[in-house]
């Protein structure tokens, strides 16, 4: 039986050879203000990633995160990416200071924030949040 640590620990190697269908329960969006609302008016679990292309950091977050979209415990769970670089309105209307934000709501609350995490437990712990 596959662990969680087992997944994360070969999410790189998924990343790199594609994931399965089924197995992309949550898809990366770019932030577009009608489907936020709408998932905030569903009650989803959402996250905001604000990234930048050139950040380290924010290129280890990205496995992390597709591995733990693998988990069924977040398959409804709503991912909206914001370009740092190139959507600076979005950057100041979330209040993010520095890419690698991550900014979980459940429905229209922000319920936590992490800046610079890799840790995958503690993104997953900051995800759980959002349920």
């Amino acid at each position: 039986m596959t662990t969680r640590r087992h997944l994360l620990a070969f999410a790189p190697a998924l990343l790199a050879f594609g994931l399965p269908g089924p197995v992309r329960a949550t898809e990366l969006v770019a932030y577009d203000a009608q489907a936020f609302e709408a998932a905030q008016g569903e009650g989803r679990p959402i996250l905001v990633q604000i990234s930048a292309p050139w950040c380290p950091i924010c290129r280890a977050q990205k496995p992390i995160l597709a591995a733990l979209a693998a988990d069924p415990r977040f398959k409804t769970l709503a991912v909206f990416t914001i370009d740092f670089d190139t959507q600076r309105d979005l950057v100041r209307r979330f209040g993010a200071q520095m890419q690698s934000t991550l900014i979980v709501y459940k429905g229209k609350t922000e319920v936590a924030r992490s800046v610079g995490e890799t840790q995958p437990e503690w993104i997953e712990q900051l995800l759980e949040k959002a349920l």
